[in-house]
This record gives C-alpha cells, sequence and structure tokens, in this order.
C-alpha cells in the first residue's frame, strides 16, 4: 500500500528520475536513507518498471509519428506472429489490441513518409492483413510520459 509520501517521490522521479535521493527526501520530507529505502521497496513492488531517457526526437532526426490502424486476418499462429513481427521493428514504439472496428493500432516514429514507407513494407511482408491506414500527426500538442497518479 502506498501512502502520501510513496506518492510524492514516484512524482519527483516521474519528472526527474536523475534528482539526487536527498534532493527528493528533502521535498518529500523524510531522511536520504528512509527515503532511499522506500525507492528500493517501489522498484522491488513493480511500481518503478525500469529507468530511461526521453530523447530529443528533432535533433536525432525522428520528426515524423505515424498512426497505422490494422484489421487483421486471424488464423492459426497469425497473432504470435504478429506479436513477434511488431517486437522486430524498432520505429514502432506502441502497439495497442483495440475493441470496437479496428484490431490494433500502432505508434510508429519515422524520420518522413519514405521511412515509413519502410516500415510498411517490413509490416506487410510477414502478416496477412485486411486492412491498414495510416494517420500521419500534423503536430504534437502535448506529449507526456509522467502518469497522473494522484488525479
Amino acid at each position: 500500500m502506498l501512502d502520501d509520501r510513496d506518492y510524492r517521490i514516484l512524482e519527483w522521479l516521474q519528472s526527474d528520475a536523475d534528482m539526487p535521493v536527498h534532493a527528493i527526501a528533502e521535498r518529500v520530507n523524510i531522511s536520504p536513507s528512509a527515503c532511499s529505502r522506500r525507492i528500493a521497496r517501489l522498484r522491488e513492488d513493480g511500481y518503478i518498471r525500469r529507468t530511461v531517457v526521453v530523447l530529443d526526437r528533432p535533433l536525432l532526426d525522428l520528426r515524423g509519428t505515424v498512426y497505422v490502424i490494422i484489421r487483421a486476418h486471424h488464423s492459426g499462429d497469425w497473432l504470435e506472429r504478429f506479436r513477434a513481427t511488431v517486437a522486430s521493428i524498432p520505429e514502432v514504439l506502441e502497439c495497442h489490441r483495440l475493441a470496437g472496428n479496428f484490431d490494433y493500432l500502432l505508434k510508429v516514429v519515422v524520420r518522413d513518409v519514405a521511412h515509413y514507407d519502410t516500415v510498411y513494407k517490413r509490416l506487410i511482408a510477414r502478416l496477412d492483413l485486411n486492412d491498414v491506414a495510416a494517420y500521419i500527426s500534423m503536430e504534437t500538442i502535448k506529449d507526456e510520459q509522467a502518469l497522473p497518479i494522484r488525479s
């Protein structure tokens, strides 16, 4: 069970995972050793799955985001092939199985439309798909990584 201090620690870590333990401890009003133990427990209990670095996409020439909606042709081992294919394409950052008229939604990060076309060709070369539709993001209005843990 998490208490208020645990939630505050998680909020600080979400905003800056490089923040020193003593700085978090000061903001949460506990000792650095107690804060360190809490962070270790939060990791051990699975609340903190991993720590990552958020890179600057434009500096890496990855300015494009394409949302791909797929209607699938399910048969035999199709789902396992789909999972393996999606996992093998690094440009696919997210994959969601949907309820409703479509089966899957992919978030794909690319340099440009030509780059997306190579991703598309890799996808269709490995899988039978009923329908694939791509939606190119024109502008990112919000791109937040932090979860709203106390809303």
